[in-house]
């Protein structure tokens, strides 16, 4: 199954590097970790955290777009009834560390996570209808089509009343200041039109005129790198 790129990397001046070790001989390494960014503890448990202050129940399908090398992905398998995660990634190799790696390290390969590698947003293919869906640090490596082309892809495996959160480096001025931003706990540079990008609130306002959708600032939420969270709820 294919789908659009799909980045978890939350410092804002690293790219992923191309791994090329044997999965199969690297359960020792931690490469995974450290390459979609690394705290992996910290943000991990964030994001669960977090969701589960929002309402998540184990009954819930979750939808985990830019999964990685699940560093979320493990606090959600072991929460969530078996079968009802799906974790979504760009990258084959992250996916297989998680799989290979994670999940036998946290003892979970009986939950029957659901892995996809997509290399766009087309989620009518996992017949699935979810509850909550979260993006953590991805719409920070995308432009804005590529955003609402995830959006509108999202809205329809959305339930009604399904709630979609997803971070993003904040631009509080919008298309008034189309300099670079400096994030001083990220340790570096947002940019208006290039990798990594900052956004203001009201261009996804704008995103969800015409559509079942309604979002909401948040803002934060003690991400350690300063991103903020908006939520999109279909109405």
């Amino acid at each position: 199954m294919s789908n659009l790129p799909l980045q978890d990397t939350p410092t804002p001046a690293a790219s992923r590097e191309p791994i090329s070790s044997n999965l199969a001989n690297s359960t020792a390494s931690e490469w995974h970790r450290e390459v979609v960014g690394g705290l992996w503890d910290e943000i991990g448990q964030l994001q669960f955290n977090f969701l589960v202050s929002q309402g998540l129940d184990p009954t819930d399908y979750l939808l985990d777009i830019g999964c990685g090398s699940l560093r979320g992905g493990v606090h959600f398998i072991r929460y969530l009834d078996k079968g009802h995660y799906f974790g979504i990634d760009k990258d084959p190799q992250l996916l297989e560390a998680g799989k290979n790696i994670e999940l036998v390290r946290y003892g979970l390969i009986d939950k029957g996570p659901n892995l996809f590698q997509m290399e766009d947003f087309n989620f009518i293919p996992l017949s699935m209808k979810f509850n909550y869906a979260i993006a953590q640090s991805v719409f920070t490596h995308l432009p804005l089509n590529n955003i609402i082309r995830c959006v509108m892809n999202v809205e329809k495996v959305l339930i009604t009343g399904g709630k979609f959160f997803a971070t993003f480096f904040e631009n509080p001025d919008g298309k008034f200041n189309l300099e670079p931003i400096y994030h001083p706990k990220a340790g570096g540079y947002t940019f208006f039109d290039k990798d990594v990008f900052h956004y203001d609130f009201h261009t996804f306002e704008f995103l969800c005129e015409g559509t079942k959708l309604e979002v909401d600032y948040i803002g934060d939420w003690n991400h350690p790198r300063n991103q903020k969270i908006m939520v999109f709820t279909k109405v």
